[in-house]
């Protein structure tokens, strides 16, 4: 499993580039890697296709995620 980040990152595409190859903005992409938004199917599945990762392989949440919610 991967964070979207990673998956990203993988690729060696910043978030400018692969927003871009996606058809979204910088703003949308990052707020998915944050886990503040959620794709929608058409997009999820140009994730898949970009990244080379089918979505269930992939993580829409920050790796610390659990520490930002632990400090509530």
């Amino acid at each position: 499993m991967l964070s979207l980040k990673q998956a990203r990152e993988a690729k060696k595409l910043t978030q400018k580039e692969a927003a871009k190859l996606l058809g979204i903005s910088v703003d949308a992409l990052g707020n998915y890697e944050r886990g503040k938004t959620y794709p929608d199917v058409p997009i999820l599945r140009k994730i898949e296709e970009l990244y080379g990762i089918p979505y269930d392989r992939l993580i829409f949440l920050p790796l610390d995620y659990d520490k930002v919610v632990n400090k509530i």
